[in-house]
């Protein structure tokens, strides 16, 4: 473990779940964050090939790479940018991504909040140096976000942290006949 409690690499992982933040228009920034679960329960952040500038083809083809790259079994995509269109770009890029799309509720600091808990406890760290979404990160606040422009990255992280840290869903099954 490095000084300020982030790793070098994450350890051997059971989960990878990347998480996007599409931008409103070309010229905005698309968040894409990779996060990983180790078998310890420790969620590590292992990459951010965010974009930003370009149409959404070629963020689409971004996040289809780094899903190969990071063998994610899923994409939890923010949909308030754009609704169901961003299911479309995502399929049309590769039909065969695992795609869910998830609705921003409460704003994007407090959104935050759990997962900066998990951060401060030790139950999430950084794989590494990663210095644009660090400065978002350092930017969200309890008043909001205090930084210039919007912190896609930093919401991207939350989108795929969330979902790793979700309890797993229990199996239907029979009680009794």
């Amino acid at each position: 473990m490095l000084d300020d409690g982030r790793v070098a690499a994450a350890p051997e992982l059971v989960r990878v779940v990347i998480g996007v933040d599409p931008p409103a228009t070309a010229s905005g920034t698309c968040g894409i964050i990779a996060c990983g679960l180790a078998r310890d329960g420790i969620a590590y952040v292992l990459g951010d090939p965010s974009v930003g500038g370009v149409r959404p083809e070629a963020w689409a083809s971004r996040l289809v790479a780094a899903t190969d790259a990071w063998e994610a079994s899923l994409i939890v995509a923010e949909k308030n940018q754009g609704g169901d269109m961003v299911e479309s770009v995502l399929r049309a890029a590769d039909s065969n991504l695992p795609v869910r799309l998830a609705s921003a509720g409460p704003s994007k600091a407090a959104r935050a909040e759990p997962i900066a808990l998990r951060f401060e406890t030790g139950k999430a760290r950084l794989a590494g140096s990663f210095p644009a979404l660090e400065d978002e990160l350092a930017g969200l606040t309890c008043a909001g976000f205090e930084g210039g422009g919007s912190p896609d990255r930093a919401d991207a992280m939350v989108w795929a942290m969330k979902t790793l840290f979700e309890k797993p869903r229990a199996e239907p099954r029979i009680r009794r006949l």
